[in-house]
């Protein structure tokens, strides 16, 4: 009674299981899936702010010419108690015109100041022009860095998908192998009932349902923790990501599926550090540029007035709070530092170290990726090898299998053997599965390493 128990406890438990694998959300495809992460990756919107901080920096540098023109208006009460001689001010010594006297004088006089200066930096050598370049190379550098980071979230993408249609294909193994362990149960129930087979053969099947359960279970747990991953990259609902089962069979069904021409010098990892390494060269003309001479245009314009008359009468405080003179000064003039020519060699020799070092990056990169190109091909070789025996051994187990257990209802082998077989037929259902799995992933590496993943994609649906 308590086999019986058990049994149909099993047996509800497999018809949840059943149920709820047969009621899964309709397959979401690899195509779907990559254009969602495009739109909503955390990461790519991150990256898509920092261009734009990248674009509005080089719309600042591109406005470094403007002019500066600065308006300045004061009023003040004070002494012009002056005396001959020559000082630097150092910004801290106030000025005061004229005021120079037979004998000190420290009645108070009022005076208004109006002032419009310009300075203009007309021409700098190629200065502006370089800086110019160095912004704009920035907001390549950030645009590549940005298409390089989506190439990778796509191949994260690609790689979990894969990843979960070899779950999802475990799980159906597991699945199968809880069928037939229910099967070789019954199998056992009947016959020990009739006394052909000992009671233990019971036990040790049922062990092996409940190993299967355990099994089925873990997978199933697998398979949700690459649905998270995935969804968070996503956004979709992590139950809404079912991979499309047909993918590896279409794959595998294209025997030119893999023979596709490299593109490697378009390679987003390429150009990211192509664009490094152009940036770094336009700092050495920048550095070169920097520190040329300048030649500025200055003009002035100003009004005062004061409360001193031209005879040296200090009239009332009042008066000194109009404007009554007025004056105007233009000039072109050129300044250079003799010691920027230290100040560049030294900046230079920093700044090529730099360039040379991102030089060596572009090349490492380069050989990195054709040394990966190189193990996608050996993969590839080895994954169709494998499809090719797979089918043997698995209809050579499978074979097996059933022959046993007809051997073993007839009473003509034993539990062990039955379980011996029983495991040689689920090592090659996931053997088979594991060269699927191989295979898909060997080609979309393959098509990451050399820029054809959109070949690859125009083959599915």
């Amino acid at each position: 009674m308590f086999i019986i128990k058990r049994c149909l406890f099993m047996w509800l438990w497999l018809v949840i299981a059943i149920t709820t694998y047969a009621q899964q959300p309709s397959p979401l495809t690899l195509k779907e899936l990559l254009s969602k992460v495009d739109q909503k990756a955390p990461a790519l919107l991150t990256d898509s702010a920092a261009i734009l901080i990248r674009l509005a920096q080089a719309n600042e540098v591109h406005n470094n010419w403007l002019p500066n023109l600065k308006l300045n208006y004061q009023a003040d009460i004070g002494t012009s108690n002056n005396t001959t001689g020559p000082y630097f001010g150092f910004g801290i010594i106030p000025s005061s015109s004229g005021g120079i006297h037979n004998t000190s004088v420290t009645t108070a006089l009022s005076d208004n100041l109006g002032i419009a200066a310009l300075d203009w930096e007309v021409y700098n050598f190629g200065k502006y022009g370089a800086q110019n370049r160095v912004a704009n190379s920035d907001v390549t550098v950030e645009q590549n860095q940005y298409a390089e980071s989506k190439y990778d979230l796509r191949a994260f993408t690609i790689g979990n998908y894969l990843q979960l249609l070899r779950l999802q294909d475990f799980m159906g193994i597991q699945y199968r192998d809880i069928q037939r362990t229910q099967e070789i149960l019954r199998s056992i129930m009947s016959l020990a009932k009739s006394g052909v087979r000992p009671g233990v053969d019971t036990s040790i099947a049922q062990a092996e349902l409940s190993k299967a359960r355990l099994n089925y279970i873990e997978v199933n747990n697998q398979l949700k923790q690459v649905q998270l991953q995935l969804s968070a990259v996503s956004g979709y609902p992590y139950q809404s990501i079912v991979p499309d089962t047909t993918i590896e069979m279409t794959l595998i069904g294209q025997p030119s599926a893999y023979l596709f021409p490299a593109d490697t010098a378009n390679h987003p990892l390429i150009n990211f550090y192509r664009s490094v390494y152009q940036n770094n060269l336009d700092r050495e003309k920048l550095i070169k540029k920097m520190y040329n001479p300048a030649i500025s245009v200055e003009a002035a314009a100003w009004d005062r007035g004061s409360s001193v008359d031209a005879n040296g009468q200090y009239n009332n405080l009042s008066s000194g709070y109009g404007f009554q003179r007025g004056n105007y000064l233009v000039g072109v003039g050129i300044s250079y530092n003799l010691f920027d020519l230290r100040r560049r060699q030294l900046k230079l020799r920093t700044q090529k170290a730099s360039t040379d070092y991102a030089y060596k990056k572009l090349q490492e990169q380069q050989q990195l990726l054709n040394i990966s190109a190189s193990q996608a091909d050996v993969e590839m070789e080895t994954a169709l090898n494998r499809l090719k025996e797979i089918p043997n051994q698995l209809k050579a187990a499978n074979d097996g299998y059933r022959q046993k257990l007809s051997l073993y209802r007839n009473g003509l082998t034993d539990i062990v053997e039955l379980d011996a077989a029983l495991n040689i037929l689920y090592r090659a259902e996931t053997d088979y599965m594991q060269a699927k799995y191989d295979y898909s992933n060997a080609l979309f590496r393959k098509a990451i390493t050399e820029n054809q993943v959109n070949s690859i994609l125009n083959l599915l649906k």
